[in-house]
């Protein structure tokens, strides 16, 4: 009989322990004034969530570059805003310097955000985003953002989604500067380029582009084309200031002299491996979206700044800088626009982005 009472008053002392520890919350209330165990707390916090990591890549070798600073704003965002429930890598040319072996990775896998240019992604079959790679399709940032932040750059976005089959998702436009010729001699005039080797797209309207200026498009991985312009490989190179002067290609015997063509105000895309954007809860899909919505505004503040910036240096090195007449090159331009607008089904938003200058 002892021994039975020693149970019965152990299971009830059990029992007490069990409740009091159930009424304990470290005094956490919800908004109603109820309580809240520690596991709705941690839930609330992003800790109830499944983590997830994100691979973020771009292919710029050097991290002091607005390509940096926007994934590590997308970083930042998505990791605090997720409770750490995701977690975010970025890849600064880790992952390939050639755009082509980043849109690669982002089908097979190995990255689940890239940011890649318009040339790059046509090889991917999706001609329509062609439209942004367009010479002189800008006259200014202004222009620029109205295109892209509007009715022009949703639509892209749908057609972007649907003709990769739901792969792609775009999440955000970025930009990569104002492009202008850099090379071995100035240009004093368009007919100055005839034969001169240019590091540049050596397919679809870029190449185009160069072609009719009587330039010859050559192909340089990035990572290498300090060196093939130190070696005499290739005579120029076309970039924004913030990238090549980065790279110190000014510095080379074929990158001394800068030409302001301002004939690309670029446009990146960020892009998400779709599948994979499906597969999160919607909370994390949100978070991820706001990521990009804030890494948007970092790269486009970090580029614009360092415009000037890097202008002003490649002067203090010693390298030149020239203006030119640009009607030339844009009467190339715009039959151009024209041309490849009617081909790939676009021609009514070049109209529209004409319409906003």
């Amino acid at each position: 009989m002892l021994k039975k009472s020693l149970v019965v008053l152990m299971l009830m002392a059990a029992m007490l322990v069990a409740v009091a520890c159930g009424n304990n919350n470290n005094g956490n209330t919800d908004a109603e004034g109820n309580n809240q165990n520690q596991d709705d707390v941690n839930a609330a916090a992003g800790e109830g969530e499944d983590s997830i990591k994100i691979v973020a890549a771009h292919n710029q070798t050097d991290p002091e570059n607005p390509y940096q600073d926007g994934l590590l704003e997308f970083k930042e965002v998505a990791e605090s805003e997720s409770g750490g429930s995701i977690e975010v890598e970025v890849h600064a040319g880790t992952l390939g310097t050639s755009e082509s072996e980043l849109v690669e990775s982002l089908q097979v896998g190995g990255a689940d955000v890239v940011l890649v240019s318009p040339g790059f992604m046509s090889n991917t079959g999706i001609r329509e985003i062609d439209l942004f790679a367009l010479p002189y399709l800008f006259d200014s940032y202004d222009h620029w953002e109205q295109t892209v932040d509007g009715e022009v750059g949703d639509e892209i976005a749908d057609i972007i989604l649907e003709e990769s089959d739901n792969k792609f998702k775009l999440v955000g436009y970025w930009s990569a500067g104002v492009r202008h010729y850099y090379g071995k001699q100035p240009l004093q005039s368009i007919d100055d380029l005839q034969g001169m080797t240019i590091r540049t797209q050596t397919s679809g309207v870029v190449a185009d582009f160069w072609n009719q200026t009587g330039a010859v498009p050559t192909d340089v991985d990035w990572g290498e084309l300090y060196q093939a312009l130190q070696q005499n490989v290739v005579d120029s190179a076309e970039n924004a200031y913030p990238y090549f002067v980065q790279q110190n290609h000014h510095e080379t015997d074929n990158g001394r002299y800068t030409t302001e063509t301002g004939h690309d105000y670029t446009t990146r895309f960020l892009l998400i491996n779709n599948e994979e954007f499906e597969s999160y809860s919607e909370e994390h899909q949100d978070i991820i979206l706001e990521a990009a919505a804030a890494s948007v505004e970092a790269e486009r503040q970090a580029l614009y700044e360092q415009e000037e910036e890097y202008r002003q240096q490649l002067l203090e090195d010693g390298g030149e800088i020239n203006e030119i007449d640009k009607a030339p090159f844009i009467e190339i331009a715009e039959p151009l626009q024209d041309e490849v607008a009617e081909e790939i089904g676009v021609t009514h938003l070049l109209e529209q982005i004409r319409d906003m200058r």
